[in-house]
C-alpha cells in the first residue's frame, strides 16, 4: 500500500510558520513499522495516521521520527483541517491512546480540540535540579509566581516558567542528557514559558525524545498549561489565553486556549492549519 501523505503546518495560516505535521487520512493497511518509517522519512515532529471506523469516528496514531506518542495536539489540528477540507467542516471524534478527543472545524477551517481530562502534579526536587542542569538554567532565573510543576492533557510535560523573555530566548541545552531524563520520566516535551501578562504567554518546547530539538507549536503542552494555570489559580477572569510559540526559531505560531470552569471537561485549544505545497 502506498498511502497519500499530506503535509500541513498547524497553528498558523502561513506555510512558513507553525509546526509542520504529516497527515495520512486513511492509514488502514499500514502497520506500526510502516507508520514509523513514514514519520522518520518525513522528519516532522509528528505524523498523524487516521484509521476510519465503522461508526464514523476515527482512531488515530501519532509517530515522531523516533517513536510513537500517545497524543499530539498540532498533528491533531493539522489532520482535522485536512479532513475537513476533504469531507467538509464539522465535528470529528478521535480515539487516541490517551483517550477520546473531539475536534470541531468551523467554516473558516479553524480547528478546536478538547483534551482528555487533564491533571497536574508536583515535580520532584531532584528531577527539577536535573532538568535545570540540562537546560543550563538557574533557580534564580525562574518566575517565583509560577512554580515548576508537571501537567498532563494527553501527555506529560514539565512546566518551567522563566522570569524574563531574555531567559526564554536563550535556549541551548544538552540534547542527549535531556532526552535520557525525559525518556526515564515519561515526559513528552518540556514546556518552557514566560508570562507577558495574564492573557499572553510565550513558550518553547524541547522535544529530544522524539528526535526534535524544538517544537514550533505544541497543542498538547498548551492544553496542559491551561490545566497548570487553573491549578495555580492564575487564569484570567475569562479563562482564555494565547500562547505565542516558534518565534525564536523562525516559525511563529499562535495557540488559543480556553479552560472550562470544570477543568475535568477538558481544555480547548484552537488554531488554523495550512497545507504545505511541495516545491
Amino acid at each position: 500500500m502506498t498511502p497519500t501523505i499530506l503535509r500541513y503546518s498547524a497553528f498558523t495560516p502561513d506555510p512558513e510558520g507553525g509546526n509542520p505535521a504529516g497527515v495520512v487520512l486513511d492509514a488502514r493497511g499500514l502497520d506500526a513499522a510502516a507508520m514509523q518509517r513514514i514519520a522518520a522519512d518525513l522528519g516532522y515532529s509528528e505524523t498523524a495516521f487516521l484509521l476510519p471506523r465503522a461508526d464514523g469516528e476515527l482512531d488515530v496514531r501519532y509517530f515522531s521520527p523516533l517513536a510513537e506518542v500517545s497524543f499530539c495536539g498540532h498533528a491533531t489540528i493539522a489532520a482535522m483541517v485536512a479532513q475537513a477540507r476533504d469531507q467538509g467542516p464539522g465535528t470529528f471524534v478521535l480515539h487516541t491512546q490517551a483517550g477520546r478527543v473531539p475536534v470541531t472545524v468551523d467554516a473558516g477551517f479553524t480547528a478546536t480540540l478538547t483534551s482528555v481530562p487533564p491533571r497536574t502534579a508536583p515535580i520532584d526536587a531532584a528531577d527539577l535540579g536535573a532538568l535545570l542542569a540540562t537546560l543550563g538554567w538557574r533557580h534564580d532565573e525562574l518566575d517565583p509566581h509560577l512554580p515548576p510543576g508537571l501537567a498532563y492533557a494527553g501527555a506529560w510535560h514539565p512546566v518551567i516558567a522563566a522570569a524574563t523573555r531574555a531567559r526564554l530566548a536563550d535556549l541551548h541545552y544538552d540534547f542527549d542528557a535531556l532526552a535520557a531524563l525525559m525518556k526515564a520520566r515519561g515526559w513528552t516535551t518540556v514546556n518552557l514559558v514566560w508570562r507577558e501578562d495574564a492573557q499572553t504567554l510565550h513558550a518553547r518546547n524541547p522535544f529530544p525524545p522524539g528526535g526534535v530539538v524544538e517544537d514550533p507549536a505544541t497543542g498538547a503542552a498548551a492544553a496542559a498549561l491551561g490545566a497548570y494555570l487553573a491549578s495555580q489559580d492564575l487564569l484570567p477572569a475569562s479563562r482564555v489565553f494565547v500562547v505565542h510559540q516558534g518565534h525564536d526559531i523562525g516559525r511563529p505560531s499562535l495557540l488559543d486556549v480556553e479552560v472550562p470552569a470544570d477543568v475535568r471537561d477538558g481544555v480547548r485549544v484552537s488554531g488554523a492549519a495550512v497545507e504545505i505545497v511541495a516545491g
